[in-house]
Formats: structure tokens, sequence, C-alpha cells
């Protein structure tokens, strides 16, 4: 029998099933370029955009930004910010747990490519390695 399958009528042994190998194939995933791959397979390019923007709500919301300014920026509808408003403030976390650790990644990115001051203790440490190996052992940024 084909067709669509509605959640509502699989057995709680069939979700748990399929959405405990959906969420075992995901942990599977080992770098950016696999995680693009899989979900270029998975999901329709309109599916990613939508998973998307509602990561981008979500951040926009954490930000603080208001409903206005969220619809003009995304061109999205009140009712998927509420949505995802909804997810964010009464969800099981996934939502803050995720964008604090893409935050985190992302400041400390920034702080790799920051320049040294020419001839700063961290500029001379870069340029003569071995005259440093002791310090630069001892201290990692």
């Amino acid at each position: 029998m084909g067709g669509r399958v509605k959640y509502q009528n699989l057995s709680d042994l069939e979700r748990k099933k399929f959405l405990g190998e959906l969420y075992d194939m995901i942990a599977l995933l080992k770098s950016r370029e696999e995680v693009k791959q899989f979900f270029k397979d998975l999901l329709t390019l309109s599916e990613t955009v939508m998973i998307s923007r509602r990561l981008q709500i979500a951040m926009m919301l954490l930000e603080g930004y208001t409903y206005r300014d969220i619809r003009a920026k995304l061109k999205v509808g009140a009712s998927t910010i509420v949505s995802v408003e909804r997810w964010l403030n009464q969800g099981f976390g996934g939502y803050r747990n995720i964008i604090a650790r893409h935050k985190n990644k992302k400041e400390n990115k920034f702080k790799e490519y920051e320049p040294a001051l020419p001839f700063s203790l961290n500029h001379l440490r870069k340029k003569y390695p071995l005259h440093f190996l002791l310090w630069n052992m001892v201290k990692k940024d």
C-alpha cells in the first residue's frame, strides 16, 4: 500500500524505530561535507531552505530582533516566527543548545584569524615558533 504515512497512524514502536534510526544516522556524520551531502540527498532544496530559515529565525529571536525585523529581513510569515518562538521557549532545548554551540565556534574561529600586532610577543611567537618551542608547548591559545 503506497501513499503518505501520517505520524499519527504509526504505532509507538514504529515511531521510535524510524526516528531512532534517523537520529542514529545523523549522529554518525563526521564532517561538514558529510552532513551537506546527506541532507542534499535526504531533503529537497525547498525543505533545506525552510529548515535554514527556522534556524535564522531562532538566532534572530535570541539576539532580540522584533517580529517586524525578522519578517522584513527573512520574508517569513508571523505564524512561522510564532512557531519557532514556541519551540525555542517550550521545546526540548535543541535550538538553544545548537545556536549557543554555533556562536561559540564562530567566535573562536574569528579569534584564530585575529592578526597579531607587529613585534608583539604573539607576532614573534608565530613568526619564530622554534625560538618559542617551550613557551608554545606550555601556553596553548
